[in-house]
Formats: C-alpha cells, structure tokens, sequence
C-alpha cells in the first residue's frame, strides 16, 4: 500500500490566543503586503531542513512588508520615549512544521538599533540596520530604505491604499498570504517558534505604483518573475508576543 498523502495544515487554529503570557507588545500600522509565486525548489534551499515549505495552488510564495512599528514594550512597562517606535521591512518565505503554518523571515530591516539588538539576541532574527523614509500624501504612500552595513540592500516603493476588502476566507489566497502567527527563527539544527497574537487582518486594496529593490536577492530569494500581489493594512493592529521555543 501507499503512503497516505499528508493531511491538511489547520490555518485557523494560530489564530486562538495562545497560553501563558506575552513578554513583548507592538502597534503595528501603514503595512503593505508585497507577494510574488515561486516554484517550492527555488527557496527550498534557503529555508532549515526542519521546515517544510508551505505552497498554495502549487507553489511556494515569498513577500516582502514594509510597516511602522509603535508602542514597543516589554510586559509590565510602559513605551518610552524614542525607544519604542521604528519603521521595518521584513522579507519572508512561507513554511510549516508539525502542521503548524508559519513564517520564515530571510532578512529584517529596521531603524531602531536597540531593537533590532533585541530581536537578534532572544529571537535570533536576522535583523540589519537601515535608513528609511515613509512619506504619505492621501492614499499614496512612498517607502524608501537603505541597509547601513553588511550586504548592500534597498527598498524603494510607492503604492496607494484602496477600498476596504471583506476579511480573508480560510482558503483564499489573501488568508495563505496574510494570517500568519507563528514565526520560525534560528538556524538548522536549532529552530525555535514564536507566536503572536492579534485580530484578524484588516484589509485594503493596494496598487503598486513604483517597486525596486534588491531585499529579495540580499536574502537569496530569486528575482521574481510575475507581477507583484498587493494588500493594504486597513487599520493599526495591536500585537502581543509569546517567547521563543524549541520548533
């Protein structure tokens, strides 16, 4: 007899509040999410053996979120004054394990040094330093970054926020893209998850105006080949943040 084919991922049930307590908590608002396909081989090799890569309608997708962050903070302790805000663009690969769907980031970008140093050492995150410049005027935003050290990288987006879209339907592909609450981090060998917890997505039609950047390649993601799926955040979410865990 054959092998029985693998049974469908739950991608609803990351979305239920975890146990325990949040160590970390953030506002995030003005995300856009930027999404190409690609076939599963070509980021395999940039994802730990211990993760599977997650498809939808027969491929594996990567994406790059540019955003503001506020309200930084520690459980117990209030925001303070310049330390607790940043903008940051992070570029992820989609993967699950044990059947739980989740993230893989390749690279993050942010301004806040302090940070960035803290997600480095308690999540092993990938972060690196940039300059960036958000600009907004009515519905257009625009989106500039440039790494400060290590493998040049840059970021240059304009695009502008449309109507509201009706929440994401478990099996749609905006919810694939878009409710994600897990976070895979570390290195082969010693994987750690993270989650985090908010509502549901608030969603917004978004149109690309200008995209370069070279994120994608700095984290050995293959230059896309289709034309970019966008998605606007509707309105600032509140987020809260479990520790890390073995995977």
């Amino acid at each position: 007899m054959g092998s029985l084919p693998p049974a469908p991922l739950d991608r609803v049930a990351p979305r239920r509040r975890p146990r325990g307590v949040p160590v970390l908590h953030q506002r995030w608002r003005g995300l856009v999410f930027l999404h190409w396909p690609f076939p599963a081989k070509a980021l395999r090799r940039i994802v730990p053996a211990e993760l599977e890569i997650d498809e939808y309608d027969g491929s594996a997708w990567a994406g790059i979120t540019p955003f503001r962050v506020s309200r930084m903070r520690p459980t117990l302790l209030p925001p303070l004054p310049l330390l607790s805000s940043a903008d940051e663009i992070n570029v992820r690969v989609y993967v699950h394990r044990d059947g739980v769907p989740g993230i893989w980031f390749t690279s993050l970008e942010i301004t806040n040094r302090l940070a960035l140093f803290g997600a480095r050492l308690a999540y092993r995150l990938p972060y690196f330093h940039a300059r960036m410049r958000v600009e907004r005027d009515g519905d257009a935003v625009a989106f500039t970054s440039r790494r400060t050290g290590g493998a040049r990288a840059s970021f240059d987006a304009c695009w502008r926020v449309g109507a509201p879209l009706p929440p994401a339907e478990p099996g749609s592909l905006a919810f694939f893209l878009t409710e994600r609450y897990v976070l895979y981090s570390g290195k082969a060998g010693h994987v750690l998850r993270a989650r985090i917890h908010h509502r549901p997505w608030p969603l917004r039609q978004a149109t690309v105006v200008r995209l370069a950047t070279t994120l994608l390649e700095a984290g050995r993601v293959p230059t896309p080949t289709t034309p970019v799926i966008a998605h606007a955040q509707g309105e600032p979410l509140d987020v809260d943040i479990w520790p890390p865990t073995p995977a």
